[in-house]
Order: C-alpha cells, then sequence, then structure tokens
C-alpha cells in the first residue's frame, strides 16, 4: 500500500508517517521550503520514506507528486490550524486551510478519482456550539477565519464525494496535543514554560483566558483513528475527541504541580493574548466512531500533560 501524506514534518504528519510505516507501507510525503529547516519530527524516518518538494498554494507541484506518486490513500495534514494566527493573516488561513483543499481534491479528480482522501477538520467549525456535547449533525457557528476555512474544507470534501463518488472522508478533531505540539501552542507553550522555570531560565508565564475548557487528546490515536477512518467501506465525518473537558487552568496547575512548582508562583493574566472572538463548550461525542472501528481513547488528560512536562524537562535536562 502507497500513501502521501500532505504536512509530513508536523506533529500530525509525523505520526501518522509513522504509523504507516510500522503497518509495511510505502510512505511519501510532501514537504515545502523552510528557511531553517522543518524535518526535525521525521528525523529518525527519512532513510524509510520519500520526500518530494512541493507546496499547498502551487497547483502544479500537487498535480506533480499525485500523478508521480500515484498513492493509494492521501492524507491531507498540511494547513495553516492555528487559530490565533487566523485573526492576524485570515487571506493566507482561508487560502491555505480552505481553498488548497479545493484545488487538491480537482488535482486527484483529473489524476485519479479513485484515491482515496483523509482530510482532517476541526471541532472549531462548531464554534458559538447550540448543544454541548457535539455530534456530526451539529451546525457550524465558526468563531475564527481559521474555523471558517475549515468549514470551507470540510464542504468541499462533501461535494467531491457527493458530486463525483470520490473517496473523501473528513475527520473532525477536537484538540490534540504531544511533545511534537509547536511551542506556540497554549499546551506546549505551558509545558516548556514549567520546565524551563524549574531550569531558572525564565520566571514567569503570561496566558490569556485560563477559563476556556477544552477536550484534549493525543495526537498520535487520532492518527491511528484517522487510518482507521480510511479503511471504512464508505466515506463518512467522524468525530474524534474524547468526550471530556478541562480548564486552561486545571492543564497550567497540573504541568507546573508535575514540574515540582506552584502555577499561581509563575502564571500571569495578560488581556492582550485574548482573542476577538471565542467558542462556547467544545467537547465531541465519539459515539459514531466507536460504533464503526472502536475508537477508544487511552491516553486522558493527566498522562497527557505529563508526558508533555517529562519530555520537555527531559530536552533541558532537568530532573523533577
Amino acid at each position: 500500500m502507497r500513501a502521501l501524506i500532505l504536512g509530513i514534518t508536523g506533529q500530525d504528519g509525523s505520526y501518522l508517517a509513522e504509523l504507516l510505516l510500522e503497518k509495511g507501507y510505502e510512505v511519501h510525503g510532501l514537504i515545502r521550503r523552510s528557511a531553517t529547516g522543518n524535518t526535525r519530527n521525521i528525523e529518525p524516518l527519512l532513510g524509510r520514506l520519500t520526500l518530494h518538494r512541493g507546496d499547498l498554494a502551487d497547483a502544479t507541484s500537487l498535480y506533480r507528486v499525485v500523478r508521480t506518486v500515484a498513492p493509494r490513500e492521501l492524507y491531507n495534514e498540511a494547513d495553516q490550524d492555528h487559530v490565533g494566527w487566523s485573526f492576524d493573516a485570515p487571506g493566507y488561513s482561508y487560502e491555505i486551510t480552505g481553498a488548497a483543499v479545493g484545488r487538491l481534491l480537482e488535482v486527484v479528480r483529473q489524476v485519479d478519482p479513485t484515491i482515496r482522501v483523509f482530510q482532517p477538520c476541526s471541532s472549531n467549525m462548531f464554534g458559538r456550539a447550540v448543544e454541548t456535547p457535539q455530534t456530526e449533525e451539529t451546525p457550524f457557528r465558526p468563531q475564527s477565519p481559521y474555523a471558517c476555512a475549515k468549514v470551507l474544507a470540510y464542504v468541499l470534501a462533501r461535494h467531491y464525494r457527493e458530486a463525483y463518488g470520490m473517496f473523501v472522508a473528513t475527520g473532525i478533531f477536537y484538540n490534540h496535543e504531544s511533545p511534537r505540539r509547536p511551542e506556540e501552542y497554549v499546551t506546549r507553550k505551558v509545558t516548556k514554560a514549567a520546565a524551563r522555570i524549574k531550569a531558572g531560565l525564565q520566571q514567569t508565564l503570561a496566558l490569556g483566558d485560563l477559563g476556556a475548557r477544552i477536550d484534549w487528546g493525543y495526537a498520535r490515536e487520532y492518527m491511528e483513528a484517522a487510518w482507521s477512518i480510511m479503511q471504512q467501506p464508505r466515506p463518512d465525518d467522524y468525530i474524534i475527541a474524547t468526550g471530556e473537558a478541562h480548564s486552561v487552568r486545571e492543564w497550567v496547575e497540573a504541568a507546573f504541580e508535575m514540574a515540582g512548582l506552584r502555577a499561581d508562583d509563575h502564571v500571569t493574566v495578560d488581556e492582550r493574548l485574548l482573542r476577538p472572538a471565542s467558542n462556547t463548550l467544545l467537547v465531541g461525542d465519539a459515539s459514531k466512531a466507536r460504533k464503526a472501528f472502536g475508537f477508544e481513547p487511552k491516553v486522558r488528560f493527566r498522562e497527557l500533560v505529563r508526558m508533555m512536562v517529562e519530555a520537555d524537562m527531559k530536552a533541558l535536562g532537568v530532573a523533577r
């Protein structure tokens, strides 16, 4: 089985590459140019997969790579996926996270419409949700440019599925974290700060809304779910979530506790970090995925926090 992963160097793409290699796949990845290099997450895999140059913004490169690789499965893990950034760069977010999905699907339709495509979507599409927990039937009420772009990606996926009979499946992923999470995301920002404060490299951490409650899961498990979605007999849409919500404050307190610190001694609130619009409580009902392929998250909240804190402390050579 041959697979092509767009966004292979990111958190999700790198876990997915590991998973597919373990399953005996021939794995190819699309990689875009970066001034500082961006292969850190896949360094141990470089001799076992094939990388191709390209960019979601460039239809020519997408056409070339899809045609050259001729994958049986294509996973689009590439986009501008930071909600905060999307307020500052909305046009780029609309283009890369939303419109590029239509560009990609049209390339697949023209090259080989039998290729199975996985398109990740986001719980942020529900925004100011009309119900909790959310299901696959809950209406979308996006509250950020990123969320609006993901709604477009979702609609495009369904359009190509229904209009052309293509296998285009989506996973509506709730927040999923790991030690590979970039440092600008709040979870990693917190765990790295706790490790740095423990090491004496910084004294305080400024955050925005500590009261926001979030459904957090483990990224590798969500990539296992993505693969399972692609093995179903028919393409469909599935919520992937833990069904549990914890506040940012809980994450902060747990992370600092695991580093042997008191959060109240180091964490401050900076109102400049608050977003122009916010979501209501987003908690996912993953019963459809559970029934279809047995999805059941194993790594829960405190274990996930511990995993990330320990990784950041180890990277700095700090003992608990």
